[in-house]
């Protein structure tokens, strides 16, 4: 998988782990090994966040030994708010963002953002912290309202595998809107793979088919696309990720 990615053109890539997660920790070491390019996020998934229901303050703890544990770590998340699911109290959802928002601003690290049918507290909670704190709305479904939203925050916006669905045109329409600086792709691996892909395994190599459709959507080539994202993701995350 790691050289189909590298023979597509792939550079680099920033890995999303879950700090409630032990042995996927553990996995990425061997991903690290591997791929010495990737990076890492450490985040607790809002999907997660009732394990921390009458113990919030450990959410700190926690994150703080899931980082240290993990080399390449340049990163805070995914954090954020999913009201799609309700998979954990929307309470305790909007705490333990709040808690890693504060980790992230203190070891300043940008944050990878995930928000699902919950924009108006997603952006309350961060225009709270505003301009301290940066970072990117992760596989963004939303329109180009809420992109331009998220610009304006002085954050990146991040477009997957969606924008190549048939039904995705308001997302197509989107990534339209947003500055060449603050354009990023990502696949969502393994989820999420693009058309012609879609209903398969998804990996980084297909990265290239959601950077193809962007590029047709902005009315630029291929290679300027690319380019403008690979700068991007190197103002954001820090590190050398080739074009």
């Amino acid at each position: 998988m790691i050289e189909r990615a590298r023979e597509a053109g792939v550079g680099g890539a920033l890995c999303v782990l879950d700090a409630t997660n032990a042995e996927e920790s553990e996995r990425a070491k061997e991903v690290a090994m591997l791929w010495p390019s990737v990076r890492f996020a450490v985040g607790v998934h809002p999907h997660q966040a009732g394990l921390f229901v009458g113990r919030m303050d450990d959410v700190e703890i926690q994150l703080k030994s899931a980082i240290v544990k993990r080399r390449g770590v340049c990163a805070v998340g995914e954090i954020g708010l999913d009201y799609h699911y309700d998979f954990a109290p929307r309470e305790a959802q909007r705490e333990v963002f709040r808690r890693q928002i504060r980790v992230a601003r203190e070891l300043n690290h940008p944050v990878v953002i995930h928000s699902r049918e919950a924009d108006e507290d997603t952006v309350r909670l961060l225009t709270e912290e505003v301009p301290s704190i940066t970072g990117v709305f992760h596989c963004f479904s939303g329109d180009a309202v809420m992109a331009q939203r998220a610009v304006a925050l002085g954050f990146y916006v991040s477009f997957s595998g969606i924008a190549t669905f048939r039904s995705a045109e308001s997302v197509r329409e989107a990534a339209a809107t947003v500055p060449t600086e603050r354009l990023l792709v990502e696949t969502d691996s393994p989820y999420l793979a693009p058309v012609p892909y879609r209903g398969k395994r998804n990996e980084p190599a297909w990265v290239t088919r959601v950077a193809d459709v962007l590029a047709e959507v902005r009315g630029v080539t291929p290679a300027e696309l690319r380019r403008g994202t690979a700068v991007a993701f190197n103002a954001l995350f820090g590190f050398r990720c080739s074009a």
